[in-house]
């Protein structure tokens, strides 16, 4: 089945029709001199789920934004190159969109500048947004603010035709691969939302001292991820990989999350038939996109950004990051319902959703990530105990 990206309404005259009704800022925003061209960089895959509605505000507002300008890059290599860039005085990169990863890090180093003092610019995020994404929001220390939202995992995803008694422990999951050697993956967590979302997901499985502390609380969490790594072929550098290989048939059961699960399967990169389990004592962490903005963007650019913010809140725009599925469900705002999504993301979430989510998000504990310092820290000792195991 191919997907497509379809923009939800355009230009002004659609956004009217559409009934959205404008935020304050929104509507009092002051254009700028001329035009601005907008620089975008997507570190998390978020315009799958984002860039329909960046396309509706230049068409909805030609007077602030003559263009969007849109790249994508590793979270793990975009910090340095900010960085570098703010040494320089040459800042070309004006908005980052990204998880908690590019976030986190960033946040470490003093790259984002601060928008406490801009709250006047912005919605009241604690109205507007789903109750978890606002404390979601809570981890970016006001240096980003909370775009799209979702449960997350930590899940497991397997063949049935492979896997007829899929693991419901986490250790009948490590006595699974002993028994199948290379036949389990997942990705460098520090460059995957599956990746990271089991990383953190453990401590909570495997009933560690303190979920919240990789440093001095996570004992059984390394010792664990240790035993399993004996059993995987190798880490990959992207999570697009580990689900290349399960669709192959090279593994049976890899780590993922919702949006993981139904996306894969409506590209066809998955078969259909693949199934999805929790492991008990399961806890989700849930997990966010965000958007930063570089110190250095100039104040002209920072205010036409706040008003692009503005507009990306708006109902009508939120219910495009329902999208194929990738980061399920995606809107981040409240009272956004697939109803009121493009027709195209109705029919695939029709498809490939699978209804015991609903129960699974009601019925299970959710959890915020780690915050940015802790994160951070987790990920240097995965990479140093853990992934350099692999080479």
């Amino acid at each position: 089945m191919k997907i497509t990206r379809r923009t939800f309404v355009g230009g002004a005259a659609g956004v009217a029709a559409a009934g959205i009704l404008p935020l304050r800022a929104f509507a009092q925003a002051k254009a700028p001199a001329s035009p601005v061209t907008i620089t975008i960089v997507d570190v998390a895959g978020n315009l799958a789920l984002t860039q329909g509605m960046f396309e509706n505000y230049a068409k909805a507002k030609p007077e602030f934004v003559s263009s969007f300008s849109f790249t994508k890059a590793p979270a793990p290599e975009l910090p340095a190159k900010i960085q570098a860039q703010q040494a320089a005085g040459k800042v070309d990169i004006d908005l980052v969109l990204t998880g908690t990863d590019a976030l986190s890090a960033g946040v470490d180093q003093g790259l984002w500048i601060d928008m406490s003092g801009k709250k006047s610019a912005l919605p009241d995020l604690e109205s507007i947004l789903l109750p978890q994404a606002f404390k979601m929001q809570a981890l970016a220390k006001d240096q980003g603010v909370v775009i799209t939202y979702y449960p997350s995992g930590p899940l497991i995803e397997y063949m049935p035709d492979k896997v007829a008694t899929p693991p419901k422990t986490a250790q009948e999951l490590l006595d699974w691969t002993k028994q199948n050697k290379n036949k389990f993956l997942y990705a460098r967590p520090a460059n995957s939302g599956p990746g990271r979302t089991l990383l953190m997901g453990l401590p909570y499985l495997l009933g560690d001292s303190n979920p919240r502390d990789p440093v001095n609380g996570w004992a059984k969490t390394w010792e664990y991820l240790a035993a399993l790594g004996e059993n995987i072929e190798y880490y990959p550098t992207g999570t697009a990989v580990v689900f290349k290989e399960l669709g192959e048939g090279t593994r049976d059961i890899v780590a993922t999350t919702t949006g993981w699960d139904i996306n894969p399967r409506a590209l066809g990169i998955v078969p259909e038939e693949a199934k999805v389990g929790k492991l008990e004592g399961f806890h989700w962490v849930t997990d966010a996109h965000y958007a930063a903005i570089p110190k250095g963007v100039s104040d002209e650019k920072v205010g036409v950004l706040l008003d692009v913010l503005n507009f990306i809140y708006q109902p009508q725009q939120q219910a495009i990051a329902y999208d194929a599925g990738y980061f399920y469900p995606g809107p981040a705002v409240k009272d956004v319902t697939l109803e009121m999504a493009p027709a195209e993301s109705q029919d695939v979430i029709k498809e490939f959703g699978r209804p015991e989510y609903a129960d699974w998000i009601a019925g299970s504990p959710l959890e915020v990530p780690l915050e940015p310092k802790q994160l951070v820290q987790a990920f240097r000792i995965w990479d140093e105990k853990i992934g350099a195991k692999k080479g």
